[in-house]
């Protein structure tokens, strides 16, 4: 994950203006998908390295920074083609499609800026106008027990001698 931006960003935040255009890429995936779903947000099709990313209304809303949970995004997908929410509901129960959000220049669309960020859709709702859903970390980080294993004279007679 890249923390730092290039020259040619930081100039674009920098200036009074300019005409650096930021742009957000999704990346939707899963296995059972026959192709990852690239979506930009903007009006022109996106050609980068990874494939076409394809102009597409979305919306992401990120989190506040708390210290006592994991960061989730709520994020909103027109339901304007309906194979993107054809896919996620074919999926067999429990399963998720990856979310991979980079942010990009318009100049250099192979330079990402900000990211990659990797989620998982944790929970999807949608109506006829939009795909809404949580999307975060599948992994209780804050509350997985450290170390993953308990040591008992059962399991490790070494320890107790």
């Amino acid at each position: 994950m890249s923390h730092e931006v290039s020259a040619t960003a930081l100039r674009a935040m920098l200036a009074q203006e300019t005409g650096e255009v930021f742009l957000v890429c999704v990346t939707i995936a899963h296995p059972s998908f026959t192709a990852p779903y690239l979506l930009v947000a903007d009006q022109v099709p996106l050609v980068r390295t990874a494939g076409t990313f394809e102009p597409f209304a979305f919306a992401l809303n990120l989190p506040n920074e708390q210290e006592d949970s994991p960061p989730v995004v709520q994020m909103s997908i027109d339901n304007i083609d309906t194979e993107i929410l054809k896919s996620i509901r074919n999926l067999p129960a429990g399963k998720r499609p990856d979310i991979k959000i980079e942010v990009v220049l318009a100049s250099s669309p192979n330079v990402v800026e900000k990211g990659p960020y990797d989620f998982q859709f944790l929970s999807t709702d949608y109506d006829q106008a939009s795909i809404t859903g949580t999307i975060g970390f599948e992994d209780d980080i804050l509350n997985t027990a450290i170390p993953g294993q308990s040591y008992t004279p059962t399991n490790s007679r070494g320890l107790f001698i």
